[in-house]
């Protein structure tokens, strides 16, 4: 039977009065909790009440839980937000972990004010019991509906870094850890994103081994024990996701090793027929990028020569010959080679990285034939490279400020910066023995301050235009925009594009397989 507001309020007036003999009461709670079968005004006394004397009646718990459950799926939205704010004052003892999954199913609200006292609500019982609370996040992310699964591991990534110390303690990051393993086991790529994205943000792994550990979480999920199929946008967009997600994990301690082995193995002897999984997306140059990125963390290779001698071979192909002179000198073909800048920037910085593991691979393992054509192809490159880096200077001379952040003038800054890059590189490769002494920032990345104030007298064609730079002017584009700088015959490229791959996560359905997860019903939400 439904309790009116009149005996609402008057049971609450027995139990207020009580104090210390409110157990002998429970005639009194029982209609408070009777409340939920009332109107709506009933049904909000209900909500406030029955938190306040739930620590009383641990006889009446089970029923009292329930009740505040059954408000927080009320058909009135008002209700259940006033249901949701108190359902913390439940969590205690044993029913945190009921408790945090009932609010974790919560979270598949669509309004937005209930969407956040959810979140509300989440944090308070993390300050309760942080592990406990968990407990009910991951039970739900393993084997709740996609949507709850969904938004719990969104929250997880958003809302952990937030918290302090003293409630994410080590055995708290321990539990994380250990949880977020499972759910690995069987993610799409956006969830393999977002969990990396927690257990990176965990103190207990920022130390080397712990970075380690997370490097092999990566390993698991880019499948680099099997050959790489290029004919497959799953595939390829995989092994990408998967290497933008382990490149911040590499260091001088933290080898990349796996990773440009199996880029050297599979990935560059497929270049030309990788399929894209993205139309925007200049996937030959993608993986260049990657590749470059994390050479210099490249550790000791089984297969170093052979590994040379793939990205020798690869920056043969994009370096072109000179074109032939007809009888009055003059160039015989119709048109001249493209010089593809972009491209071979990135090559020539692998080869120059994993060439300091083997600094006699251009003297004793490649035959005389192939260094003399790849002797004439830097040549032809860098007298290209000369023009291109005047006409750069000169486009860009007297710049500064706004004028340098028009569309046209960015191309260019980042087209000095490649072009300078090349120069330095084929410099070094040029000296007898080659050299592999100088340092370069790849051109999409930022550079590092501590170089810019290690650095000594910078030479003039670092400082790109007649010594009045003295540095960049604006700051470098983000890595993943797509900045190609490839003009033919000393023509500009026109565009730039601005697409972002990082936000992609790995299509198809979760699984190691990516196999399909069973569809859950809602049913009630304990």
């Amino acid at each position: 039977m439904a309790a009116t507001i009149e005996e609402l309020y008057r049971n609450y007036g027995i139990l207020a009065d009580a104090k210390d003999n409110l157990s002998q009461h429970k005639d009194a709670y029982q209609v408070i909790l009777d409340g939920v079968k009332g109107g709506p005004k009933e049904k909000r006394l209900a909500a406030q009440f029955i938190p306040k004397f739930f620590n009383s009646f641990p006889e009446l718990a089970d029923a009292a839980i329930n009740a505040q459950l059954d408000l927080c799926e009320d058909e009135d939205v008002s209700i259940r937000r006033q249901a949701i704010k108190e359902l913390p004052r439940f969590a205690v003892g044993e029913n945190i972990l009921r408790v945090a999954d009932c609010l974790t199913q919560l979270l598949q609200t669509d309004d937005t004010a209930e969407f956040n006292q959810v979140n509300g609500s989440l944090v308070s019982i993390f300050k309760i019991d942080a592990k406990g609370t968990l407990g009910g996040l991951f039970s739900q992310i393993l084997q709740g509906e996609d949507i709850v699964r969904e938004r719990a591991i969104r929250f997880l990534s958003v809302k952990l870094k937030t918290l302090p110390e003293d409630i994410m303690t080590k055995e708290v990051e321990d539990f994380v850890f250990a949880e977020t393993k499972k759910v690995l086991e069987d993610v799409t790529g956006e969830e393999f994103v977002l969990l990396m994205r927690v257990v990176s943000s965990l103190r207990i792994l920022q130390t080397v081994s712990g970075r380690q550990q997370l490097v092999e979480l990566v390993v698991e999920q880019a499948f680099l024990e099997q050959a790489l199929n290029p004919a497959d946008p799953d595939t390829v967009d995989r092994l990408l996701q998967c290497t933008r997600q382990a490149l911040p994990l590499f260091s001088k301690n933290v080898h990349s090793t796996r990773f440009v082995t199996y880029f050297c193995d599979h990935v560059l002897p497929n270049l030309s027929t990788l399929t894209s999984p993205v139309a925007e997306l200049d996937i030959q140059l993608e993986v260049l990028k990657l590749l470059a990125e994390m050479s210099p963390y490249c550790g000791d290779m089984d297969k170093l020569e052979a590994n040379l001698n793939m990205l020798f071979n690869k920056l043969l192909e994009f370096m072109p010959l000179p074109p032939e002179e007809g009888e009055n000198g003059e160039n015989a073909g119709s048109e001249e080679p493209k010089l593809q800048f972009s491209y071979v920037e990135c090559l020539l910085f692998s080869f120059h990285q994993l060439g300091k593991k083997l600094p006699d691979f251009l003297l004793d393992k490649v035959d005389a034939e192939r260094l003399k054509d790849f002797k004439i192809k830097l040549q032809y490159f860098a007298r290209g490279l000369q023009v291109y880096i005047r006409q750069l200077r000169v486009a860009l001379q007297g710049k500064t400020g706004d004028a340098l952040k028009t569309e046209e003038n960015k191309i260019k800054v980042v087209a000095l910066k490649i072009t300078n890059n090349i120069n330095v590189l084929i410099k070094d490769l040029f000296h007898n023995p080659p050299s592999y002494k100088s340092t370069v920032t790849l051109s999409w990345k930022p550079v590092q301050k501590a170089e810019a104030v290690a650095a000594k007298r910078p030479s003039g064609e670092e400082i790109g235009t007649g010594g009045s730079m003295k540095k960049p002017i604006i700051p470098l584009p983000r890595r993943d925009a797509r900045q190609i700088y490839n003009p033919p015959s000393g023509k500009y490229s026109a565009t730039i594009g601005n697409f972002t791959y990082e936000q992609r996560g790995f299509r198809g359905s979760r699984g190691r397989g990516f196999g399909g997860r069973g569809n859950r019903s809602r049913g009630r939400i304990y």
